[in-house]
């Protein structure tokens, strides 16, 4: 079973935009959405109107806010807590990475939790630690949508998030466990790691190395989630062989129309997640 995330994600954007009809019908205002951008990478600009694209078509409001790449802190912090005041703006997302000058953990922390719908503020973070709910990171939203939607089942079973990255495998393996399964989080410290790949029913890779995982690395019959979108050749690739893992697993997301399109689906998720929680 190849598993389309693009598919499941039109799935989830649908869910989204009945829900914000219903709002509009019941004289209720749109969700809206506040993105701030520094500078003007342009991978960057290519994830904003991903995601300019996706608020318009479940009927959110969308916001951008630009900033020069020499801004400075100061001025930064300030406009977010200005959104953060703002009673119409439901949800924020500063578009990373940002420049060096500027301190990261520092700006995301200045997010209201509650409108923080990347799910990567430290009060969203020990929510999730602590098993209570919350806005979390949009990608292990995704994969945890996609083992659900396509039925799945991760209770009981053996899973190996390989990557312990703060966006992606760290929260996913606490989702994870929380879902009753038995997990292992491997990373670049870990020894004879493709000896312990071929031990788990699903195997979920999230670390950006081209086909770094071979179908001699996974058991029979294994589920393979692949995060990863590098480019080789002038292809696009995720982490996993695809062509011969394919052959081997007995489910498997591609890159592209994988996980991918997720990311976006579950930001429209929160957002309307962040709304409702405000409205209460």
């Amino acid at each position: 079973m190849i598993i389309y995330g693009s598919e499941i994600a039109k799935e989830i954007k649908n869910e989204v935009a009945e829900k914000i009809s219903e709002l509009v019908r019941n004289g209720l205002r749109k969700p809206r959405l506040a993105i701030v951008l520094v500078g003007e990478d342009p991978a960057s600009l290519s994830y904003i109107r991903g995601k300019e694209k996706a608020s318009r078509e479940v009927g959110f409001d969308f916001v951008l806010y630009k900033e020069k790449e020499t801004v400075k802190e100061e001025e930064l912090l300030k406009l977010i807590d200005n959104l953060n005041q703002d009673e119409t703006i439901d949800g924020i997302l500063v578009q990373l990475p940002l420049p060096k000058h500027l301190c990261e953990a520092r700006v995301i922390s200045a997010i209201d939790a509650s409108k923080d719908v990347d799910g990567l503020s430290l009060l969203n973070s020990g929510r999730l630690f602590k098993g209570e709910d919350g806005l979390f990171p949009c990608t292990a939203l995704g994969v945890m949508e996609i083992l659900r939607r396509s039925k799945i089942e991760v209770e009981g079973r053996n899973v190996i998030v390989i990557g312990r990255s703060k966006l992606v495998g760290l929260p996913l393996a606490r989702m994870l466990t929380s879902a009753n399964a038995t997990v292992t989080l491997a990373h670049s410290y870990t020894k004879d790691l493709k000896s312990l790949t071929k031990l788990y029913d699903i195997v979920i890779v999230a670390i950006g190395q081209p086909k770094f995982l071979k179908a001699e690395d996974i058991k029979e019959e294994a589920v393979v989630i692949d995060v990863g979108i590098n480019r080789l050749d002038g292809h696009l690739c995720g982490d996993v062989d695809f062509e011969k893992v394919s052959q081997k697993a007995s489910a498997i997301t591609p890159v592209p129309k994988g996980v991918g399109p997720m990311t976006i689906a579950c930001l429209m998720q929160n957002t309307l997640k962040a709304y409702e929680m405000r409205q209460k």
